[in-house]
Formats: C-alpha cells, structure tokens, sequence
C-alpha cells in the first residue's frame, strides 16, 4: 500500500508541478509574502476534494462496469502520453515565468477570489484530478486506489507549500527559461513512465 500511495505521490506531483496560472499566482503571493497561507489552504484542499472525487466517482462507476477498466486504462494511457509530448515541447522550446506585474499586495478577499476562480475554472484542473488521477487510481483495484488518492493529496500538499512558503528562493531561479526546461523534461519522463505501466498492467 506504501507503494501504491508512493506512485500516486508522484503522479499528483507531475500532474501539478507545471507552469500554468494556478502555480504563478501561488508563486507570486508567495513572492510578495501576501496571504500565503491561505491560498495554499485553498489550492490544496481543492485539490483534495477533487481527488476525493475523481477516485470515489470513477470507483463507483467501474465497479458497476468492469469493461470501463479497459477503457480508462487506454484512455488515461494516451492523456498521459499526449501530456508528455506537450510537456517535452515546452521543455525544447523553452518558456518563462513571469512573476512581475500586477499590485504589490491584495486583500484577502481578493486573493481567495483569484484562487477560487484559477482552481474551479480551470477545465485542465477537472482533467488533471478527477479524470486523469480518478483513472490511474481505479487500476490499482478497490483498497488501493485510497492509498493512491491520499499520496497524490500528500503530493498536492507538499508541492503548494513549498511553492508559497520558497517562493522568493525559486522565483530568481524559475525566471529563467532553463530551470522551466529541466522540470518540463522531468515531467515528460514520468508522464511518459506512467502510460507504459497503465498500458502494462
């Protein structure tokens, strides 16, 4: 079960840990030190929720229709693949993020409006926790897709932390297009790992 919670650890990572707006404003309130803690509260108990359901959900669903495995498993397969190509695209071509711009600091209600918006809006979020992590947990059979949904949660947990409370370390650093090179190539590693143990199982 460790081992199950370990790879749904690093799917959640992978499926986060990418440029995009959710992580640049979590970044940036980081950066200006403004309303850290709340917006990492919110990103990660969104995304806890999501998970919740994308794994009680689809679990239900395949239980009900055991030859929707086949399909999810084919299905998340090729997302996963496709999610590779794009992230190993970005890391050829290079891209920045910018963390300047906009004001110095946002009141609370704003900053829990813009993280709303960014987490609940955001059809790549649906794709990513319910459809995507759903997936990949429901192949690891009943008891252990909670054990794959809890460490993509835990991944979810350590990844926005991380990204508020060091963000005035990283900001310098993910500046440059290279850093955003090296952690896209990463991601199209795993990603490209993960559909070939999805179609192998």
């Amino acid at each position: 079960m460790i081992s199950t919670a370990a790879t749904g650890l690093a799917a959640g990572l992978t499926l986060i840990v990418a440029i995009g707006s959710q992580n640049a404003f979590v970044l940036r309130q980081g950066l200006r030190r403004s309303h850290v803690a709340l917006v990492v509260v919110v990103c990660a108990v969104s995304d806890l929720v999501l998970i919740v359901l994308g794994v009680g959900g689809l679990g239900a669903a395949i239980e009900q229709a055991p030859v929707l495995v086949e399909v999810v498993r084919w299905a998340g397969a090729a997302f996963l693949t496709g999610y590779a190509v794009l992230a190993g695209r970005r890391a050829l071509q290079g891209e920045r993020l910018d963390v300047d711009g906009g004001p110095a600091t946002t009141s609370w209600r704003a900053a829990l409006g813009t993280c709303l918006a960014l987490t609940w809006l955001n059809p790549h979020v649906y794709l990513d926790t319910v459809l995507l992590l759903g997936s990949l947990a429901n192949t690891h059979g009943t008891p252990g897709r909670w054990w794959f949904g809890a460490g993509a949660a835990l991944g979810s947990i350590l990844w926005f932390s991380a990204l508020g409370v060091g963000a005035r370390f990283l900001a310098p650093v993910f500046a440059r297009p290279w850093a955003w090179r090296i952690l896209d190539a990463l991601i199209a590693a795993v990603m490209l790992l993960l559909a070939v143990l999805l179609v192998l199982r």
